[in-house]
């Protein structure tokens, strides 16, 4: 677990500086939006369940590898020709992954099965929504995107595989896959859940 949440963490810091960049903003700046994205979601997790301390002051040196992967990413997005491109991917990866993580958390502190799927969406999700709040953007998880559905199935595939009997580390490697392939299918195929359409009244 220790891999997946250093793999999550360096693809949400990412993700965060790409969109810290395409928002024009300076080298603090990036880095702000960098380590928020990759820890925000944790750390709300944690506070929910009164899990303390948080991740990062327990351990402060999760604060320089996502500013270092957050300044990485920012100097590796100029060679790329399809930044979008490597934003969704690695926010997919970092969704999923923390789904998991938070669903592990969220199992060690003894809550009911529905609160582990809940707060592993909750982990998936949160430093997502901050990224996007600071970047003056509406969050992907407001939008039609299958994102909060997307660590929802990740989170309850997770905990029902370990339910029925399957390891640990099985039940991680198929969730982690499944849910990252689920994503990528949503967002190829524009998958999406039903738009409430205002009416005239409601508009006006």
């Amino acid at each position: 677990m220790q891999v997946i949440y250093l793999l999550a963490i360096t693809a949400e810091a990412a993700s965060g500086a790409i969109m810290g960049m395409r928002r024009r903003m300076d080298v603090f700046g990036v880095c702000v939006v960098g380590t928020v994205t990759a820890l925000g979601g944790g750390s709300i997790r944690d506070m929910l369940l009164g899990h303390y301390p948080l991740g990062w002051v327990a351990h402060p040196e999760y604060l320089f590898f996502t500013v270092g992967a957050a300044l990485s990413a920012a100097y590796l997005v100029r060679f790329m020709h399809r930044v979008r491109m490597a934003f969704l991917l690695l926010d997919a990866l970092g969704l999923v992954a923390f789904a998991i993580i938070g669903c592990d958390v969220a199992a060690s502190v003894g809550v009911h099965p529905s609160i582990v799927v809940l707060m592993g969406m909750v982990t998936g999700i949160c430093g997502g929504l901050l990224r996007d709040v600071l970047c003056n953007q509406v969050p992907l998880v407001l939008r039609r995107d299958m994102y909060a559905s997307v660590a929802l199935a990740t989170g309850t595939l997770y905990v029902l595989l370990q339910r029925y009997g399957v390891g640990h580390d099985h039940a991680t490697g198929i969730a982690l896959v499944t849910g990252f392939l689920f994503r990528l299918a949503s967002i190829k195929w524009g998958l999406a859940l039903p738009v409430f359409k205002a009416q005239r009244h409601l508009e006006d």
